[in-house]
């Protein structure tokens, strides 16, 4: 089907417009390395353009262009919308990395369960937001509860691995077995790296660190918590011995910041 603006514009298609994008809340811009290469392909011409990871608050400036009554409507669709949902992931990311200060590491990794052809974007979008987006830097293998289960048990998990020295091993503990402390120790007992309690029930986080202290075994491990974690939580969570936070809706699934678009002038 034709495009019916190509008719609303026919009268001054070749006539040069100004227009700019405008910060309509606080935030953190993500994405903008990608709706720049969305506006050169349009065939605008670039005036001003902020980068990612920048802070921009109400009514600030993001980008500024030239180009023809076409391109600029069709910027507000795909320009926008390369910045807008990115930059909401950033925000949110930015937010808990803040409240938790040095105290805890916050990581998001629930990108890996959104549609392919958007992780690369939210990928990157937490990444801007200052959150990690793998629970450990050095490669690891992650032992879930499936894995766990074909494996036949945390032991046995962990023995199967035994042998792949060049990785860290994550296990997560969720109280199928034995108790949640029991889990854990098993887990601290036979190599495990880090220890994933995946329940969102921070009694669980107390129990597991509490029986691992007893055991003189909490400096062997890291203790990672997730589960519907949301940022009214975190101050609460800080008072935990846990080391890691990985966070998922309320950073993947966060609302997009407002912006908006702007004509500025025509120009003939």
């Amino acid at each position: 089907m034709a495009d019916i603006r190509h008719d609303i514009f026919r009268n001054i298609s070749q006539k040069k417009v100004i227009a700019r994008i405008i910060a309509s809340d606080y935030g953190i811009l993500a994405g903008s390395t990608a709706a720049k290469n969305e506006a050169i392909n349009l065939g605008l011409t670039i005036l001003q353009w902020t980068d990612d990871a920048s802070v921009v608050n109400k009514d600030d400036l993001i980008a500024r262009f030239i180009g023809t009554p076409m391109q600029i409507v069709i910027a507000e669709e795909k320009v926008v919308g390369q910045m807008a949902k990115p930059s909401g992931i950033a925000t949110a990311a930015k937010k808990f990395v803040e409240q938790a200060g040095n105290h805890i590491k916050i990581v998001s990794g629930s990108w890996k369960k959104m549609p392919i052809t958007l992780k690369d974007t939210i990928r990157k979008a937490v990444a801007v937001g200052g959150a990690a987006i793998r629970i450990s830097d050095r490669p690891f293998i992650y032992l879930d509860k499936n894995y766990i289960r074909m494996l036949g048990g945390i032991s046995a998990s962990l023995s199967v691995t035994a042998n792949m020295n060049d990785y860290q091993r994550v296990v997560q503990v969720d109280g199928s077995y034995n108790s949640i402390g029991n889990e854990a120790c098993e887990a601290a007992e036979n190599g495990a790296s880090i220890i994933f309690i995946d329940t969102g029930h921070m009694n669980d986080v107390k129990e597991a660190t509490h029986v691992l202290s007893e055991r003189h075994l909490r400096d062997k491990v890291n203790i990672a918590f997730a589960g519907g974690i949301c940022l009214e939580q975190l101050n609460e969570l800080k008072l935990l011995d846990v080391d890691i936070l990985d966070v998922g809706r309320a950073i993947v699934d966060a609302p997009l910041l407002d912006m908006r678009m702007v004509v500025e002038k025509n120009e003939s």
